[in-house]
């Protein structure tokens, strides 16, 4: 067996952390000169843990409080899950640090709202050294605002393609392993076949998140990055810098990805939930969606019935990261926290149970291993009468089947959502606009190019 690495990297990054964030945080390089952390709770304001009750967030907390009480009993953290959706969980957040109705040390942000809370101060910057090099890259990125680091990826989030490939062999479809250069044109050309020979309750050929929230933003920006090199809506400091005709060709990419022949008449008022369950009730044969769908739909599909598989062209970038807030009186072990919470370990517990992990050491390194827990591969638990309750396909090291060849390149290639502290004002007016292309006379893509240009320069001022 291979001997995992004598130093754990949460150890290794501990004691360079607090020292600079107790610089950060007193004005000054010396610890002497900062007041020290006053004992008590560290409460962890975090959306809630799509790996349930009890989640394995939860589950890596109980583990640094069980630490503490080993080491230093005065401090335990405490995670708080905020209610409703992403857009309400961050106005409670706003709310909250910015008029001190609430004691929250640390707040696990989407990766979208970073600048946002690092321009109003509400979070304080971090060493470099927060964020190393196993870090994957462009997952990175989405912790930094104007050169400075002011959070710490926890997990990431990459939009991926699922497949049915019962209802491709149904249809007469050979090959049912569509590898990892699938195109939206090879898909189209699935059309005809399962149109010929359509598997029982089949209707369209895909779908997806439409609706009029987040869910529209992300597949309009990855129709946008694929039908535009390096396209990007925003410079390093969050001023507007696209025009109508890269906003023309963006449009005209997701219009044929969801023109009518193709796509699920429902997706136009779908989220996750609504497409996965259309999906998995055989509606259409292939869905985008985000890793955690892997987990899920593996409880009712083997292997032989499903397939995941990058998605073509551009997919964007999701996830949340880890950050102290201004103040916090607990700063130095929030910072502490944070170190254990995102350590190559903890990575490992959250790859595992279903998460994309952030550091490329979890997804290649068989000698890393999740250390709260057995792993649900290599120890699967069992219902009362015996069965086996996690049905998560694992490779040899007991990681899921598709986290090395599918889900590892998916976010080293994933782009980045706008990177600015106006994102609210962009993802909403972005929503708004593009809703036009769904109705019943949408206008053209020059039409619509132009009305949404202008509206993102009201919207995202210099």
């Amino acid at each position: 067996m291979a001997r995992r690495p004598a130093v754990p990297l949460a150890r290794r990054l501990v004691l360079p952390l607090l020292l600079t964030v107790t610089a950060c945080t007193g004005g000054g390089p010396r610890a002497d000169r900062t007041p020290a952390d006053v004992p008590g709770t560290i409460v962890v304001a975090s959306g809630r843990d799509v790996t349930g009750k009890n989640g394995i967030r939860q589950q890596l907390i109980d583990a640094w409080n069980l630490q503490q009480r080993k080491q230093n009993p005065a401090y335990r953290a405490q995670l708080v899950e905020l209610p409703g959706s992403a857009d309400e969980q961050r106005s409670q957040l706003l709310g909250a640090l910015q008029s001190g109705s609430a004691d929250y040390d640390v707040v696990n942000l989407d990766v979208t709202w970073v600048p946002e809370f690092a321009e109003a101060g509400l979070i304080g910057p971090l060493p470099d050294r927060a964020v190393d090099d196993d870090v994957i890259a462009s997952v990175a990125g989405t912790a930094r605002w104007k050169g400075r680091v002011y959070a710490v990826p926890f997990n990431s989030d990459v939009g991926l393609l699922y497949y049915r490939r019962d209802h491709l062999r149904a249809a007469g479809v050979q090959r049912t392993d569509l590898g990892t250069d699938v195109t939206w044109q090879r898909l189209r050309e699935f059309r005809d076949t399962l149109d010929s020979n359509p598997p029982k309750g089949y209707e369209k050929l895909w779908t997806t998140q439409l609706a009029a929230y987040e869910g529209r933003t992300v597949n309009a920006v990855e129709a946008f990055a694929s039908a535009t090199e390096d396209f990007t809506l925003t410079d390093g400091s969050g001023r507007y810098t696209a025009g109508p005709q890269e906003l023309t060709d963006g449009i005209a990419e997701l219009r044929r990805r969801t023109d009518t022949p193709y796509i699920l008449g429902g997706a136009v008022n779908s989220d996750e939930g609504a497409s996965l369950s259309d999906f998995a009730a055989g509606r259409t044969a292939f869905l985008r969606h985000w890793p955690y769908a892997y987990g899920t739909l593996h409880q009712t599909f083997t292997d032989q019935q499903l397939g995941v598989a990058p998605l073509p062209g551009r997919a964007v970038l999701g996830g949340q990261n880890l950050a102290v807030t201004r103040s916090s009186p607990r700063a130095r072990k929030a910072a502490e926290l944070i170190t254990f919470l995102t350590s190559a370990e903890s990575e490992r517990c959250l790859l595992d149970a279903g998460f994309a992990a952030t550091r490329t050491s979890v997804y290649t390194d068989d000698r890393v291993r999740c250390a709260v827990a057995p792993a649900p591969g290599a120890a699967p638990s069992a219902s009362p009468t015996g069965e086996r309750t996690d049905h998560m396909p694992r490779d040899a090291a007991g990681r899921p089947g598709y986290a090395r060849a599918i889900l590892l390149p998916a976010l080293r290639r994933a782009v980045s959502r706008p990177r600015t502290p106006l994102y609210g004002a962009f993802t909403q007016t972005f929503t708004a606009e593009l809703g036009a292309l769904f109705t019943g006379d949408p206008p053209g893509d020059a039409d619509l190019a132009r009305r949404l240009d202008e509206a993102l320069r009201r919207a995202l001022p210099d």
